[in-house]
């Protein structure tokens, strides 16, 4: 089935559930089950969609980025008659970046009846922390925000964010292509850190690219400086996605070193670009489908280029003070976990855990129609695969920040 039948709801469900509105729930879900939404009913009013998040604190824009995106796509399917004649109704639960309430969050709404997809708790050890409560209690989940780890032996979880090793992987191609012969990495000694090395081990010999190696950082470093002077000889270094990396980047401006400053998604982040400000011109970094710092919006992705319209509408742009540079108040990859799990239920006819879990690997939804613009094929609970990885450059002009394509033709 293509993805264009799963994602939009029938004309005739929208007339059944107008031409039943005023008639009693039983009733409602009677015609519904009858003559709309492909013939199925979700037996109720509304369907709660959970969101485990940090909303709060020194990370509360992930959350809010997030919740954005999960509303204008749950309003989109809402418009177009719900799931099953039920509307998505949203329940929002603050982690604060403390991992305790994430196991608290997760083990409230895996004993909420209603709750039938939970998207988060963001943050690899968070999710570490919580994913066999919902293995265990059968509840579907899904990880904008999750970026190590395997979801292949999960039967409940998918992951909707680029996977780490496949954002280095590209970015090792990448630099190989580019007659870079070594890398290094300066990340923090964290579960993501050491991951991250694992990768370089692996990928590097693959492509011919020397590894240089890991200079763990600590969270009250002054300055990287030493851990850039280690790796001087490497021709590129492959840096943290947050304020840490920027430290790195002032490092390796302060060195001179000449080389290629890289990291993964987070480098889009217009928090990375105030921190770095112009040590990031130049700079390049691995993530599924950005386009918003393309300026030619004729060639996004058209379900992209929908769904971030939507967000700036309704929520505007995120500008960074001191870089100037922008983003959509929104992370799209967090709204395409609603098109799957809508999809799923209509191609399911069900809110049972096992038969949304099947009904969602066996989905393939094409990049024009996703909110992110990345195909979703998730048979092996990953949304994302390597062909919807890209490299992007960071530069800037008399106009502001701009990306460039720059990923390898094969």
């Amino acid at each position: 089935m293509r993805g264009t039948g799963l994602r939009w709801i029938s004309a005739a469900a929208v007339s059944a559930l107008v031409l039943t509105g005023c008639a009693s729930k039983e009733e409602r879900a009677q015609s519904a089950g009858e003559t709309g939404n492909a013939g199925w009913s979700a037996g109720a009013d509304t369907i709660k969609i959970g969101l485990i998040a940090p909303m709060t604190g020194a990370y509360a824009i992930l959350g809010i980025l997030q919740e954005n995106s999960i509303r204008v796509e749950m309003d989109r399917v809402n418009e177009a008659g719900g799931v099953g004649g039920a509307k998505l109704e949203l329940v929002v639960r603050d982690t604060a970046l403390d991992p305790a309430k994430a196991v608290q969050a997760s083990n409230e709404l895996v004993g909420d009846s209603q709750v039938h997809f939970v998207v988060g708790p963001s943050l690899s050890a968070f999710y570490n922390a919580s994913k066999n409560i919902f293995e265990t209690n059968r509840k579907l989940n899904c990880q904008p925000g999750v970026g190590t780890g395997d979801f292949g032996s999960l039967k409940y979880g998918f992951r909707s964010q680029d996977p780490n090793n496949l954002s280095v992987e590209k970015l090792v191609e990448y630099l190989k292509a580019k007659g870079v012969s070594s890398v290094g990495l300066v990340y923090e000694a964290d579960d993501t850190g050491k991951a991250m090395d694992g990768y370089l081990k692996e990928y590097g010999p693959k492509y011919g690219v020397e590894y240089k190696g890991y200079q763990e950082t600590r969270n009250d470093d002054q300055s990287h400086r030493p851990y850039v002077d280690a790796l001087k000889d490497a021709g590129a270094i492959i840096v943290s996605s947050n304020a840490s990396g920027a430290k790195t980047m002032a490092a390796a401006a302060e060195s001179g070193y000449k080389g290629v400053m890289a990291g993964t998604s987070g480098l889009q982040n217009v928090s990375f670009l105030d921190a770095a400000q112009d040590m990031a011109v130049g700079s390049v970094f691995a993530a599924g489908n950005v386009e918003f710092n393309i300026r030619d919006r004729a060639t996004w992705k058209p379900g992209y280029r929908a769904h971030v319209e939507a967000v700036e509408k309704k929520y505007g742009v995120v500008e960074g003070p001191k870089s100037g540079a922008k983003m959509p108040k929104g992370t799209a990859i967090a709204g395409d976990c609603i098109v799957a799990f809508a999809a799923a239920a209509e191609s399911a006819k069900s809110l049972d855990a096992d038969k949304l879990a099947t009904a969602m690997e066996q989905l393939n939804i094409p990049d024009t129609e996703t909110a992110s613009g990345n195909t979703i094929k998730p048979a092996d609970h990953e949304f994302y695969h390597m062909e919807d990885i890209h490299v992007y450059q960071w530069d800037k002009d008399a106009d502001g920040w701009f990306v460039t394509d720059v990923t390898p033709q094969s």
